[in-house]
């Protein structure tokens, strides 16, 4: 087991930790919650530089890093669900849920075709994440009230992610089509 792939693992062990964290009987239970998830995502930078400055990328570590990052986001997402119970959550959460899905399927289905280079993770992709997380660490760390600005700036920031999920969304499953067509 190289490092990068223990550190990933790592990540996918503090989900119940994450989870726990957020269901402790205090005042500071999410700010510990997005603490948690901050170092969950500071494992997946550390995870991915080592692999390649030890030189240690693997197939099983290229598997399971995007497994480990949509387990983490998808169980956050969850978590905000059910603790704003609104539509206006639940609704930008099942749509970046769904997507993730979507395109984790079609990479593979890619990479069965020998056609992986043309889903690869684009620049969009990268900002995507980054106001997806950014939007999570947000609507974790503040209690779900809808009078707080950094609410407020969470679910906007939610939706921008969703926006860019969509054009992200829109721009792999367009390189698919146009590398094998209809086809299948």
């Amino acid at each position: 087991m190289s490092i990068p792939n223990s550190i990933t693992l790592l990540r996918i062990c503090l989900i119940p930790c994450f989870v726990l964290s957020f269901y402790l009987p205090i005042s500071h239970a999410g700010m510990i919650t997005a603490g948690i998830f901050c170092l969950a995502g500071l494992t997946d930078w550390l995870d991915g530089y080592l692999a390649r400055k030890l030189n240690q990328t693997s197939r099983f570590g290229a598997f399971l890093d995007p497994v480990a990052d949509k387990l983490i986001v998808a169980v956050a997402l969850v978590l905000i669900v059910g603790e704003f119970g609104s539509i206006w959550v639940t609704i930008p959460a099942a749509i970046i849920v769904s997507r993730e899905i979507a395109i984790s399927a079609l990479r593979e289905w890619m990479a069965e075709i020998g056609k992986q280079a043309n889903v690869a993770v684009s620049y969009l992709g990268k900002a995507k994440t980054l106001i997806q997380i950014l939007a999570i660490v947000i609507l974790l760390a503040n209690p779900a009230d809808w009078s707080l600005p950094l609410i407020k700036l969470g679910i906007v920031l939610m939706y921008v992610a969703v926006a860019l999920t969509l054009w992200s969304m829109y721009n792999y499953l367009r390189a698919a089509i146009i590398e094998v067509g209809f086809k299948d």
